[in-house]
């Protein structure tokens, strides 16, 4: 730790990483008038923050309006006086993060001294100062709901626009224990989010997902900005999410904590087998956190420590070896290597194999106020975890897997400094870092079971290859490619000046970033055993006979090989700047006009000691990047963002707001899209081994590959076909333009309603694309070899398919939201979301494969995520029971879910090859949905199709030729006509239940207790059906819970937990 922490300090120091430059804090505006509605100018307004005592003030301008910006979130005292007028109070005046807040102010006519205690506590509930659509999920919200898992962004499918994700989606699908690394809302990718943590950017460079999700406990407000950013917002298209953390003030508080998880709590899985024991869960979640003031009034801190100890067993259903072929093995390495093969009666090993997850965080936060000008804050907050997965790629036995030992951090440095009550800057600098290995659990050298013959340039990972043998479900070794891991870095150097002159607020700022990111990977190779068939001579006698996959086992005969013979490194780094202006203008007390452009200039990314190649197919050339003589590779640099957007208040009473807005946004380049070019020769290439399946022997002839002993395997492989990547020449910046158009009215009880058109139009998305892709009509590629004049590896045949990082993916999004929400408000609060929304593109990811790259377009069609309706609600209500200490305390909270089924990707087994990409059958028919889709057992199944087949050949309705009664026709030659993403898997519905006990010991000393009931009525939300048309008995058939080792929609599971607050 002590090196990794001398890191980060270093890279703070040097200014590193990347950040876009954002809005943490609050501002407060509005209009003063008089009690006949003229405006009152040169009344003063004072805000007082009643955590730590700052107070800042400004004087209403000739049109009565002020402006308060760059205001930390906290509760308030708000009050205007003005001569001739009676002074104006509110009292608890909540302002929450990144919130434009509205309060207009009518003086009473009195004497000067007299206060009049004006209602109106707690967060506005109509936004009227802000183009953003945006929703803030707030304390009580974070702390008091029942999430499982707790993870806050689960708390992002509250808000409208969020959907939950699918099962396979790409960061959004949880990891066991951490939960997900991004989500999914208003149309856009999972990689297109901006996370900010107290104003830094919480994002890493590899993938854009979260660094580390903070702590529940360590989480005072969330704020998810779902359309038209304001200017000050940059480096990704996506929503922008402010998670603003909890701070000292003058009281000392704190707590200590334990949540408790016991799968002798929970329900069994629907997919369970009956008489089968249920999947072991041990899951304990505590800590600890004290804030208060160090010296009062002035200087406060924060300090929270959290930690996650978990063991939960991976069900494992294998076929092994039976006790007769376990006497057949004779080979010696096979021998060595069976010793971890379990034995089983039958023949078949079932159990759960131990995957332990252990999470430890810790903040520090301390703010001080030199004056009511200047105010410094700093954040610092670290996370080792170390998560083991047993089953990575196939692992299907104990005692292989790997394991994620992962060490996370960001520090912030925040100043605020006051010239005057119409000019504040903001001073910011951090930076953060992730430091993640996937190291192989088996690590034991091949060259002790003999596997020695290590020939130059060959150096494997430690482990032995990851081995399988075939008509077996044995799969054991490596993990293939582990070790691996990398490190990002990322900092960033900011300033915003915030000056206020009549009806304009403007706002403009620049900042610099910088980023790191180092990879490395190794490889212990895989093996496997298949069967071969009988070597003859051409007279007919038998040289070999035909063996089966077992018996090549048994005799140590592998029939395939293949490494990655070197450690491979790469080191990628770039810079961008950026600058913004945003002009809030108050046209009039009922309009206001916010008009914003930013500029970015992203730096193509580079790979460090020129370690880099890339393929040009325009002349079939492998080419050095940036060296002499070569071009940098290609990357729009230069991205111009310009916002626009309106508020109005039609009836001047401040409960009905109509908005409006346009923006467009632009995606920073990923490490990504460089970090494969460093895997082109000459620094990389697979060597591999494949036996032939049967043959005629000839003396001399090398046309035939025997089967090879386990003895020989490094020195027998060779060289294959190169493989090589590329990027686009014309390379842009994925760019989303986001537009809506909404009402917002306030109800009684302290209420809104808010409903609005929401749209968003996705361009120069990344996509990959196989450039040699075979001709369905002539079966030819475009090229089969690197030509003879290029600077590297001329004249190398070409593996079959190039694939090529592009950025014509294309993305659409339109939807309506309708939403419900009541703060806090005598005991009672609410949330609640009704969207209707339709999301297309032409790949969901940047790994979406096309069924045909010269025709990317016939990609078009619903987002892997679309999901046409959604329902969601959240609502904390505390019981109005009074009494003694065992009456009254009672609380009830909960969630709710429901949303329809995301598509379906249909794909083949199509005997037409040659493409990288997904081959879809032919729809011959309309496809019916079965409604008695369960049909029990030991082991349910779940039948999602009705159209043909049966229950034992669910796959009867496919067919190899135009068959009448049959649905789905897989063509032997050229593409099926069935588009990407045409039908509808199950959908999701999920209800959340928590039961709280609060119990005041003394005074300021209580006790929580609280019993959480995931998916209480234990309702399973099924994953999506086997989607490869073939026939059989995994076609349309479900198999699993939606996250069947996840937090989330497995079954109905219980957590208690204790918390002692002072």
């Amino acid at each position: 730790m002590t090196r990794f922490s001398r890191s980060l300090y270093v890279s703070i120091a040097v200014a590193a990483t990347s950040i876009a430059h954002a809005q943490t804090t609050a501002t407060l505006s509005g209009v003063v008038k008089d009690p006949q509605g003229a405006l009152i100018p040169n009344a003063t307004v004072t805000v007082h923050s009643n955590a730590t005592g700052a107070e800042r003030s400004v004087t209403s301008g000739n049109s009565g309006e002020y402006v308060l910006p760059s205001l930390q979130p906290g509760e308030y005292t708000v009050t205007v006086a003005a001569a001739g007028f009676a002074t104006f109070k509110v009292e608890k005046f909540v302002l929450q993060v990144d919130q434009k807040a509205d309060l207009p102010v009518q003086l009473s006519v009195g004497a000067e001294g007299v206060t009049v205690q004006v209602e109106g506590g707690g967060a506005p509930v109509i936004d009227a100062g802000s183009m953003t659509v945006g929703q803030v999920i707030d304390k009580t919200t974070v702390q008091e709901i029942p999430l499982n898992g707790r993870h806050f962004l689960d708390l992002t499918v509250l808000t409208p626009g969020g959907v939950t994700a699918p099962a396979n989606g790409n960061l959004t699908a949880p990891s066991r224990g951490v939960g997900a690394f991004s989500f999914l809302t208003a149309g856009n990718r999972d990689d297109s989010v901006n996370f900010q943590i107290n104003g830094i950017n919480l994002n890493d460079i590899s993938n854009a997902q979260i660094v580390f999700q903070p702590s529940i406990n360590t989480t005072s407000e969330v704020k998810i900005n779902n359309s038209t950013p304001s200017a000050e917002y940059g480096r990704n298209s996506g929503s922008v999410t402010n998670v603003s953390t909890r701070s000292g003030d003058n009281q000392f508080h704190g707590e200590v904590f334990e949540y408790v998880r016991n799968n002798s709590f929970d329900a069994r899985n629907f997919f369970n087998p009956r008489g089968q024991a249920q999947v072991p869960l041990k899951r304990h979640n505590f800590g600890a956190s004290v804030g208060g003031p160090i010296w009062r009034n002035k200087t406060f801190f924060f300090a929270s420590y959290e930690a996650l100890r978990q063991h939960q067993g991976l069900s494992v259903n294998t076929i092994v070896l039976t006790d007769a072929q376990r006497a057949g093995v004779t080979d010696p390495i096979s021998l060595q290597l069976m010793q971890f093969i379990p034995e089983s009666p039958g023949g078949v090993y079932t159990g759960f194999i131990n995957g332990p997850v252990n999470i430890d965080q810790g903040t520090m936060d301390i703010l001080h106020i030199f004056n009511q000008n200047d105010t410094l804050h700093g954040f610092y907050a670290f996370q080792e975890d170390i998560r083991t997965e047993p089953t990575t790629q196939g692992n299907t036995l104990p005692g292989f897997g790997d394991h994620r030992p992962g060490y996370r951090q960001i520090a912030t440095i925040n100043e605020t400094h006051v010239f005057s009550p119409s000019l504040i800057n903001e001073f910011r600098l951090g930076a953060n870092r992730v430091n993640v290995s996937f190291i192989s659990n088996f690590t034991q050298g091949a060259s002790s079971f003999g596997m020695n013959n290590f020939p130059a340039g060959v150096t494997p990972a430690a482990g032995i290859p990851q081995t399988s043998i075939s008509t077996t479900g044995i799969n054991i070794g490596g993990p293939s490619g582990f070790p691996s891991g990398r490190i990002d870095t990322l900092g960033a150097l900011s300033d915003a000046l915030t000056y206020t002159h009549g009806k304009h607020s403007v706002k403009f700022g620049g900042e610099y970033r910088r980023y790191l990111n180092a990879n490395f990977s190794q490889d212990a190779g895989t093996l496997s055993f298949g069967p071969s068939a009988a070597l003859t001579t051409t007279g007919g006698a038998t040289v070999t006979p035909a063996r089966t996959a077992i018996q090549n086992f048994q005799l140590g005969r592998a029939t395939g090989f293949s490494i990655t013979p070197q450690p491979n490194t790469s080191r990628v780094f770039g810079n961008a700047l950026g600058a913004f202006v945003q002009d809030t203008w108050k046209v009039t007390p009922n309009l206001t006009i916010e008009a914003g452009f930013r500029f970015e200039w992203f730096g193509t990314p580079t790979l460090g000691a020129g370690k880099a190649t890339i393929f040009n197919p325009a002349d079939q050339t492998l080419n050095p990047v940036g060296a002499p003589g070569y071009k940098d590779l290609y990357s729009q640099n230069y991205n111009y963002m310009p916002r626009l957007g309106f508020t109005y208040d039609p009836f001047g009473s401040g409960n009905t707001v109509l908005r409006g807005g346009y923006s467009i946004a632009a995606d920073q380049p990923l490490s990504g899209l460089v970090t494969t070019l460093s895997a082109n020769p000459p620094y990389t290439n697979r060597v591999s081994y494949t036996a032939t399946a049967s043959g005629t022997f000839t003396q001399g002839s090398s046309t035939y590959l025997p089967t090879i002993p386990l003895s020989a395997l490094y020195a027998s492989a060779a060289a294959t076909a190169i493989s090589v990547g590329s990027v686009q020449n014309n390379y842009k910046n994925g760019t989303v333009q986001s537009y809506n158009l909404n009402l917002q009215q306030a109800l009684p009880m302290n209420m809104a309603l808010s409903v609005g058109y929401y749209g968003s139009v996705g361009r120069h998305l990344r996509q990959s694309l196989n450039v040699n892709q075979i001709s369905p009509t002539t079966s030819a590629r475009n090229f089969t070899k690197i030509s003879a004049s290029s600077p590297i590896s001329p004249n190398a045949s070409l593996n079959t398919n190039v694939t090529q990082a592009s950025s014509i993916g294309q993305s659409n999004y339109n939807a309506m939201w309708l939403n419900v929400r009541k703060n806090m408000a005598r005991g009672f609060q609410v949330n609640a979301t009704y969207q209707l929304s339709k999301s297309l593109d032409l790949g969901s990811g940047t790994g979406t494969q096309f069924t045909d790259s010269t025709r990317p377009y016939l990609n078009y069609g619903p987002s892997d995520f679309d999901t046409r309706h959604r329902i969601s609600g959240n609502a904390v209500y505390q019981l109005p029971f009074k009494g003694n200490r065992l009456v009254k305390g009672y609380q009830i909270s909960g969630i709710l879910q429901w949303q329809t089924g995301n598509p379906l990707n249909i794909t083949t087994t199509s005997t037409f090859t040659g493409t990288s990409g997904v081959q879809h059958p032919t729809l011959l028919q309309a496809v019916q949905y079965r409604k008695d889709y369960v049909y029990s057992g030991t082991s349910p199944t779940v039948r999602w199709f009705a159209s043909g087949g049966s229950d034992a050949n669910p796959g009867g309705s496919v067919c190899t030729s135009v068959t009448s009664g049959c649905t789905f026709y897989t063509p032997s030659t050229g593409f099926g006509t069935m588009g990407r993403n045409a039908l509808v898997g199950p959908g999701f519905a999920n209800f959340d239940l928590s039961l709280a006990k609060n119990t005041k010991i003394v005074e300021r000393v209580a006790f929580q207790l609280k019993v959480d009931m995931f998916d209480l009525f234990n309702h399973p939300s099924f994953g999506n059906p086997g989607t490869t048309a073939q026939s059989g008995a995994t076609f349309g058939v479900i198999t699993a819970t939606r996250f069947p080792i996840g937090d989330l929609g497995s079954s109905r599971q219980l957590q208690i937990s204790g918390k002692l607050t002072f």
